[in-house]
This record gives C-alpha cells, structure tokens and sequence, in this order.
C-alpha cells in the first residue's frame, strides 16, 4: 500500500494505491488519526490506484468515514473501480459514502 496525504488550505486528500487489506490497514488507520487532529473542513479519498480491498481495509475507511463525519466534516471518495468498487457495493457502502 502507498498512502499520500495532501492539504489544500482546510481540504485533506488521501491518496491509496495497491492493496489496502489486513497487512496494511493498521498504518492507513494510524495515519487516517493523525491527519484528523488537523481537524480538516473536508476530506477526499482517492482510491483510483487501489487494487484490492478486504474487510480490515473496508474498516479503516469505514473508521476514517466515522471519525470525519463525528468532527462535522465533509467526505467523499472518489476514483472507486474494479475490485473495491464491487466490495463497497455488495456491503452496501455505495450508498453510504455516494461513490460516483
């Protein structure tokens, strides 16, 4: 997994790419906390470069999605395709988190 963070004046953009599963989310989760204490206005998930996703992967974002949505802070993701775009939306998520 490669995670790069972004801050474009009160707006925070993540972008993941390769797999996204129970090896590396702990990192993602880590990194997802810290960036929160920026208390960011909106927060952008890029995920057109994630290969795969799995249910540890699905939590960390679920957790990132719950933490920016307690602080009053906009979400959105963005690039989903292939392989996690099918698991968000057999889980439903499509609809949570209005993937385009």
């Amino acid at each position: 997994m490669q995670l790069s963070q972004t801050l474009l004046g009160n707006e925070l953009k993540f972008r993941i790419s390769g797999n996204l599963d129970a090896r590396t989310y702990r990192e993602a989760r880590q990194r997802f906390e810290q960036a929160l204490a920026t208390k960011p206005a909106a927060v952008v998930v890029d995920l057109s470069g994630l290969r795969l996703i799995d249910s540890s992967g699905v939590g960390a974002i679920v957790s990132l999605f719950k933490g920016v949505q307690g602080a009053g802070a906009a979400f959105h993701l963005e690039g989903v395709t292939g392989q996690p775009l099918s698991i968000f939306k057999v889980l439903r998520l499509d609809k949570v988190f209005e993937v385009p």
